[in-house]
């Protein structure tokens, strides 16, 4: 299965794939949110996952299918190569990273060392993670104040970044308005942001939303 919202990336991604014996494309997601219902409808082998995505991001679609799908295996496929998404993503148990300018050869490799349950990195990733462990990297205040959100307010705040209204999200996520409200302010609180704007501006700065969304 593929979750990547750029039309282009998703539709070549596929054909590629699907021109490799033994493989499959068994479903398109155009979003985090519709990634995690469609990988509970289909139960993929693999899933090919973007960081960046509306909705949803994949960081936090990633996590979800790892708690519904443990057998699933989630390959990262994304233009950042931030060293805080790597280890969290790490941790989350995805079977692999692989930043954009890979090669079709490195995909279906990366593939093929997932079912092997074996991990698979881009040299890039992989020289980010030996530079980390030689010399820790020092998170910035806003990636601290970032990993105080909880689960749901980094829905909300993703939601909130993307200009969707109080009212659109409460219906998204099946709450109250007065509920999604408060988990604003908590928000805006954490990340000690002043306005939507900002809010959309942090969430840039973090990859987890697209410029161009």
């Amino acid at each position: 299965m593929i979750a990547e919202d750029h039309t282009i990336v998703r539709q070549g991604l596929a054909r590629l794939l699907s021109d490799q014996p033994g493989l499959e494309v068994v479903g398109q997601a155009v979003n985090g949110r519709d990634a995690v219902e469609m990988a509970e409808k289909l139960n993929p082998d693999i899933i090919i996952m973007d960081i960046a995505m509306p909705k949803m991001n994949g960081i936090e679609a990633s996590k979800k299918i790892r708690k519904l799908l443990p057998r699933t295996k989630i390959l990262i496929l994304s233009m950042y190569s931030h060293e805080h998404y790597i280890h969290e993503l790490l941790e989350v148990g995805v079977s692999g990273y692989l930043l954009k300018d890979s090669s079709g050869r490195d995909i279906i490799k990366a593939i093929d060392d997932a079912l092997k349950n074996k991990t698979f990195l881009s040299p890039a990733i992989s020289k980010r993670v030996a530079e980390s462990t030689l010399s820790p990297h020092k998170s910035t205040s806003r990636e601290e104040s970032f990993k105080l959100l909880s689960n749901r307010e980094k829905e909300v705040f993703q939601l909130i970044a993307e200009g969707h209204s109080a009212r659109a999200i409460a219906d998204m996520l099946c709450v109250s308005l007065s509920t999604i409200k408060t988990h604003r302010a908590k928000i805006m609180e954490k990340l000690v942001a002043k306005s939507s704007v900002q809010l959309a501006h942090i969430a840039i700065q973090l990859g987890l939303v697209d410029p161009e969304i």
